[in-house]
């Protein structure tokens, strides 16, 4: 074998075992942020898409709130919409967040399954790579020393030739492995980076909107006394009723008497002759509206479905749907509408019943906190409170006119 032959292949030798070096230095390296865990690759996977969606959803929505707040010209209107752009603007961070943990979970799997792979190939390549080294090193004068030393050397020139194609190969691929160990680790650092901007971002929010519920509670000074009697009201309908299901029934006939109170005509003058009385009684009744429009509804907060409609339970058939929100997730009014309830009721936590217009009412159980009082008009969007840290379970129940209606097929 030539001198020429040999460096070269020397040469070619020792960048494979470089690239097997720098492929365990690179392949073994392990992330430093730690993600949340899931379960596994296709619930990290129905996370990061759920979370896509409430993103685009919340920031939408965030956006044309911000546009309403700057064009209401009442005060407490435009309150009331840059608090629900507020709390928009949070489960768009709460978003982020889960969509940043999402992907990382995922790049680790890759990588995960990547350095298995990468493994598996570097021991063989190795042993190779080591055992032609030695016989390319070996010295050509030791070799003439031998009788078959000629013989020797043509079978070993044979065996290099042979062999160093597949080494090629083989460290070729290991080469593209690295290549994709290297992407993903970036990857990795950008989605542990936007992690931390989200983060950053949802703390910032949070406090933006408790400033801005300050400034609520203090514009509203004058009316707390009514909204005093009304929760006294709403306490008391709590103490008096069995169930759940019958609170919202009471609350949903006070409802309906409120409303009906609130569309009939205000007082009519006297008539300046005697005779245009009769005219005013004989006058047909207003036509009243056989439908209602369709209520422009959204789920409250974003989470896993834990439960659907109509699921079996140990007391029945249920009438609603149970989320699993992030622990401290933003709960929002799903439409404009009245806090008919808030506060604790017995077995379900912290709950709130929103009526809305059409004899819709909404329901949202086990929130960790209310933010919302008994009373308060709220627009689509509005913060009703948080759910509980950890891992909470939130369940959400739509009514029209008493009848239970599957929140799934009237979300946004």
């Amino acid at each position: 074998m030539s001198s020429g032959s040999s460096g070269a292949m020397t040469s070619r030798l020792a960048f494979a075992s470089a690239c097997l070096l720098l492929m365990g230095a690179l392949g073994w390296q392990v992330t430093a942020q730690q993600a949340t865990p899931y379960a596994d690759a296709g619930e990290a996977g129905e996370v990061l898409r759920r979370a896509g969606q409430a993103l685009a959803q919340s920031r939408s929505r965030a956006e044309q709130l911000e546009q309403a707040a700057r064009k209401a010209t009442a005060e407490a209107d435009r309150t009331a919409q840059e608090a629900a752009a507020v709390a928009a603007r949070i489960q768009q961070s709460e978003a982020e967040i889960q969509l940043a943990q999402a992907k990382i979970v995922l790049i680790e799997r890759q990588r995960e399954t990547l350095r298995n792979r990468m493994a598996e190939r570097q021991e063989p390549v190795v042993r190779l790579t080591a055992a032609l080294q030695m016989m390319a090193r070996r010295p050509l004068a030791f070799s003439l020393v031998r009788a078959d030393s000629v013989r020797d050397t043509i079978h070993l020139r044979a065996v290099m030739e042979t062999m160093l194609p597949e080494v090629q190969r083989r460290t070729a691929s290991l080469r593209a492995e690295i290549v994709r160990g290297r992407k993903l680790q970036d990857e990795a650092r950008l989605a542990a980076q936007q992690l931390r901007d989200g983060e950053k971002g949802l703390s910032a929010r949070r406090t933006e909107l408790a400033a801005l519920e300050s400034r609520q509670r203090l514009a509203s000074r004058e009316a707390q006394g009514v909204a005093s009697r009304e929760t006294d009201r709403a306490l008391a309908l709590a103490e008096q009723t069995r169930d759940l299901a019958g609170l919202v029934d009471r609350l949903e006939a006070d409802g309906a008497l409120r409303q009906q109170l609130a569309a009939l005509p205000g007082p009519v003058l006297p008539p300046a002759r005697p005779g245009e009385v009769l005219k005013v009684l004989d006058a047909p009744p207003p036509l009243l509206a056989t439908s209602t429009p369709k209520l422009a509804w959204i789920m409250p907060v974003s989470g896993r479905l834990v439960s659907g409609f109509g699921a079996r339970s140990p007391t029945g058939l249920t009438t609603g749907v149970s989320l699993a929100p992030s622990g401290g997730a933003q709960v929002v009014s799903p439409a404009d509408g009245r806090v008919a309830f808030a506060g604790p009721y017995r077995g379900y936590g912290t709950i709130v019943i929103v009526e809305h217009s059409g004899g819709w009412t909404t329901l949202v159980t086990n929130l960790g906190r209310v933010a919302a009082r008994v009373g308060d008009k709220v627009v689509q969007g509005s913060p009703l409170g948080v759910a509980e840290p950890g891992r909470p379970v939130l369940t959400v129940e739509l009514r029209r006119d008493g009848t239970p209606v599957n929140p799934l097929d009237l979300r946004s």
